[in-house]
């Protein structure tokens, strides 16, 4: 399995590199990946399925200049930026037999990266809402997936360093929330993990046995997904 850390620093090409690390996985380009970054500005994004003017603040993020795009996986929409570790695992179904429903690679997945995350911090991690981690009832990590007839992609973030203030700025309280949220505010739900973002990397590869480094990500596939997706009024706003 390889990994690299790649952060392109436009909002629209970083969420098209996700996409196009699962087509070229797909086409055979590719093995089985982890991708590790970090915007260093923030923007909205929506899960593919998400109504832009229910989850969230247009006009706050009009007015600040905050971007609003979408991604091409399901899940609830979120705050990115500064602070905000993501990761991208890009897998064959064929590794596991876990991976053939979208029930058994939320557990699959979430499993593991539950160790991942009490292996760097030494705290006792819960998952929950199925694809939530948690620390002491409070959100850290939230997750999503996409799949295509070999692979699958499965993305998330943790908080670290994050400006926690901002997310009620610019997201309005979720359309859908798990039953543990227990319709709780940002603020009384949401968290930073307490741990160190290197230490957190190398914990998740430690964790996948993520061996050799990634030194050609198809950056060449990126400027399509973006002119006809990431970066087009039609599909970020579509919903």
């Amino acid at each position: 399995m390889h990994w690299f850390d790649l952060t392109i620093g436009s909002p629209e090409h970083d969420l098209a590199l996700d996409e196009a690390l699962l087509d070229s996985c797909e086409d055979g380009d590719l093995p089985a990946l982890i991708r590790f970054w970090e915007s260093p500005s923030y923007f909205v994004v929506l899960g593919y399925a998400n109504q832009r003017i229910l989850e969230a603040n247009v006009s706050e993020c009009a007015q600040k200049g905050i971007p609003v795009l979408r991604r091409c996986s399901g899940g609830g929409t979120v705050l990115q930026g500064p602070g905000c570790l993501n990761y991208t695992l890009i897998l064959p179904e064929e590794m596991n037999g876990a991976l053939s429903s979208i029930s058994g690679t939320n557990k699959f997945i979430m499993e593991r990266q539950k160790k991942a995350v009490e292996l760097a911090s030494g705290l006792p991690i819960e998952v929950q809402g199925h694809t939530d981690l948690v620390l002491d009832g409070r959100k850290f990590s939230g997750n999503a997936q996409r799949r295509r007839r070999k692979y699958l992609l499965f993305h998330g973030s943790f908080l670290i360093r994050f400006n926690l203030d901002l997310i009620p700025e610019f997201l309005n309280m979720p359309s859908a929330m798990p039953d543990y949220r227990k319709g709780r505010s940002h603020a009384e739900f949401i968290m930073n993990l307490p741990v160190e973002p290197e230490t957190l990397k190398q914990a998740i590869r430690q964790t996948w046995g993520v061996e050799h480094y990634l030194r050609e990500p198809p950056l060449e596939r990126v400027a399509k997904l973006v002119q006809e997706r990431y970066g087009n009024e039609e599909w970020n706003f579509k919903y």
